[in-house]
């Protein structure tokens, strides 16, 4: 089965196939939290292909599912034409009119996901020059993706119920109380953190620091907005990942890449912490395809506490 229950995806799965291909076999990939993810193998007369099922099956992304899946096969479309390592799209059932679930059949990209603590220098930089690669992309006005979104505000911040610096969190939420900062919109990802760019060696037998990025996934959450957020948002998940220190180097990275970021210090700022707090308090989360992927050590206290430490790193340098 492709899916619990899932007859009717394998019959529509089935019907994207190219002629004389056939459903050789699924299995569950890990590292998801919004979708069930399965790799197909595919047999046919020109060989054999993976490709990658995207399936929406909780109640609340089944809800919004038809503008996620209808976004990111737009997206994919759009971004066939350029050099992004991106899936080439299949097909998408956006409503699930066809099968057990809202789908989106993709090819299957080169590469894993990497979030080990060793090499994480190395691959904070290649990130950024992905990033940079990803802002430059040229958008005809009519094709672009939905304005920007936070992912918080004042009144949703969860706090930290125990051993927290409330002073501090109170500063933070103070603010993103005001208005965003007037900025220059580009191209986004939206979700771009290292669960979601798969690394691949550059040669065989090749150590943590001969890789290069083999693809970008995820694009349900594309939008239009300033650089600065994309950048936050890698730059938290590397923080909660690797320890503060990698993730506050991450826009300099960025920056030294060829990127361009608020000059102003309190714009900058604002986009940084309306970011993290979105994350609090706990980070759970992402800490939850984390911990699946081998990051056991990740528990909420650890990821709380090095939030916590990402936002007073934050004031000392932006404020």
């Amino acid at each position: 089965m492709i899916t619990d229950g899932g007859d009717a995806t394998r019959a529509w799965v089935e019907r994207q196939l190219a002629g004389g291909e056939r459903l050789a076999g699924a299995e569950p990939l890990r590292g998801g939290w919004t979708s069930e993810m399965r790799g197909l193998r595919v047999e046919g007369p020109a060989g054999r292909r993976g490709l990658v099922l995207r399936s929406f099956v909780k109640p609340f992304y089944v809800q919004h599912a038809e503008g996620l899946l209808s976004r990111e096969a737009a997206i994919l479309r759009l971004l066939a034409a350029t050099d992004v390592p991106a899936a080439t799209l299949v097909g998408v059932d956006a409503t699930g009119s066809h099968c057990d679930h809202p789908s989106l059949l993709m090819s299957q990209l080169p590469g894993s996901v990497r979030l080990d603590d060793e090499g994480a220098e190395r691959r904070a930089d290649l990130l950024a020059a992905q990033l940079v690669r990803i802002h430059r992309v040229e958008v005809p006005t009519d094709a672009r993706p939905r304005a920007w979104q936070a992912w918080t505000s004042p009144e949703r911040v969860a706090l930290p119920q125990a051993g927290w610096r409330p002073e501090l969190w109170r500063r933070a939420v103070d603010v993103i109380r005001q208005d965003p900062p007037a900025h220059r919109s580009c191209f986004l990802h939206r979700d771009f953190h290292p669960g979601n760019v798969l690394f691949e060696d550059t040669f065989e037998g090749a150590g943590d620091d001969d890789v290069r990025v083999s693809g970008v996934v995820d694009w349900v959450e594309t939008s239009w907005g300033p650089a600065d957020l994309d950048v936050a948002h890698c730059s938290t998940a590397l923080s909660l990942l690797h320890g503060v220190p990698l993730g506050m180097t991450f826009a300099d990275r960025y920056l030294a890449s060829g990127g361009r970021l608020d000059e102003d210090g309190p714009a900058h700022l604002y986009w940084r912490i309306v970011d993290a707090l979105a994350f609090a308090p706990d980070a759970e989360k992402v800490a939850v395809p984390w911990r699946e992927l081998g990051r056991t050590e990740l528990t909420p206290d650890l990821l709380g506490d090095r939030l916590e430490q990402y936002l007073h790193a934050l004031f000392e340098r932006y404020a």
